[in-house]
């Protein structure tokens, strides 16, 4: 099935509906400020404000941009952007980058062709910035001239056709022009910033329902995310997934993440398992090339020990869904000996211990409710270990 084609109903999470953020538990705050045109822009520019991956691409047209620019020239009241402040001048969008990117384009005088701005968009993430040599490729991009509609015979737009240069004494007003900004920020706790999952769900007026994984993935991208990202595509990986394209909103990512943090840290784990892999993907930000190769060769060498298992093995056979729980202790308990001897795994896994897994009362038991509690997801990775053979 190709990526895109389908919902997430893939997978079998045990967690879903068990492990909602509450958003009591966080001190947050709300500031207004206002930021002029040009600030705003040096903001985009220098990478301090970030449009997170999560957020769609550019969709307005060039005659919807232009009103807004006109608006920003005239005075004319525009709605606030919602920012959220990561740590000191870092800064992820949560609502406004439309507004935002139609800024950016419109003082770098270039406007992005329609067909080329998902690509454009990973180029932007890439690089925090778009390339001079690709804005004045005109593959990717147009002149961006004010596109204003000019309604009565006799009275011309004043500033349809013009561009950022070409605004005369009009240029410092837009320049100087106040944005409302609403700048929300998490005060404590301080080594959780779960809140944002939240906070966007909340402000955000584009009617994004987010996964977990996509603002994780914004969040917190590393080298160590990186490597997932990489092992993601190995063909092996996607057989036992039972899917040949990368899932849209980042699940097989998750699934990935989850096998590593019940290794590294499930004996540690304390609900909520959001927060648990927020906290886990933070740490990681911090691996050495290392520790993110170690982890690269411990998951090549699973899924090659994998290739004697049926391709079903970790499908559900009631639901024909994914069965995470399955996989992850799967993953912690096999991986466990080859993690702290840091090397690959050696062996095959044998397809009659998953099954046995799969099917015992105790695992079974942990698998059903509450499965997101302490007790449950030590009782899965013990009985995985009690049955499985670490390679």
């Amino acid at each position: 099935m190709a990526a895109g084609d389908k919902d997430n109903s893939w997978f079998e999470d045990y967690a879903d509906g068990d492990d909602e953020a509450q958003i009591d538990e966080y001190d947050i705050t709300a500031s207004p400020n206002d930021f002029n045109v040009l600030t705003l822009f040096s903001f985009i520019e220098s990478g301090a404000v970030k449009i997170p991956g999560f957020q769609r691409n550019f969709v307005w047209d060039r005659v919807r941009a232009s009103k807004l620019i006109e608006s920003l020239i005239m005075g004319i009241p525009v709605p606030q952007l919602f920012l959220y402040e990561q740590s000191r001048n870092k800064f992820l969008v949560i609502d406004g980058q439309q507004r935002l990117m139609t800024i950016y384009y419109f003082i770098k005088r270039r406007f992005p062709r329609k067909e080329k701005r998902v690509e454009l968009r990973t180029i932007f993430d890439q690089n925090g910035m778009i390339p001079s040599e690709i804005l004045a490729n005109d593959e990717y991009f147009e002149d961006f001239k004010l596109k204003l509609s000019e309604k009565l015979p006799n009275a011309k737009n004043r500033f349809n056709g013009l561009n950022y240069a070409t605004l005369g004494d009009y240029k410092t007003q837009l320049d100087l022009r106040p944005i409302r900004n609403i700048v929300v920020k998490q005060n404590a706790p301080s080594d959780d910033d779960s809140s944002i999952y939240e906070v966007f769900n909340r402000l955000n007026t584009g009617g994004v329902n987010l996964r977990p994984q996509e603002i994780r993935t914004s969040m917190y991208h590393s080298n160590f995310y990186g490597m997932l990202y990489r092992v993601n595509q190995d063909v092996r990986w996607r057989r036992i997934i039972q899917d040949d394209q990368p899932d849209i909103h980042m699940k097989d990512v998750e699934v990935m993440l989850r096998g590593f943090a019940m290794l590294i840290e499930g004996h540690n784990y304390a609900p909520s398992l959001v927060r648990f892999l927020n906290q886990f993907s933070r740490r990681c930000e911090t691996h050495t090339d290392d520790q993110n190769k170690l982890l690269e060769t411990i998951f090549l060498t699973f899924v090659e020990s994998c290739s004697l298992l049926p391709d079903n093995a970790f499908i559900n056979a009631r639901n024909n869904r994914f069965n995470l729980a399955l996989f992850e202790a799967t993953f912690a308990a096999v991986c466990k000996d080859a993690f702290h001897e840091r090397r690959g795994l050696k062996g095959v896994i044998d397809a009659t211990q998953v099954a046995n897994l799969s099917v015992d009362e105790h695992f079974i038991a942990a698998s059903v409710e509450g499965t997101t509690r302490t007790a449950n997801v030590l009782q899965r990775i013990n009985r995985a270990e009690a049955i499985l053979s670490a390679l």
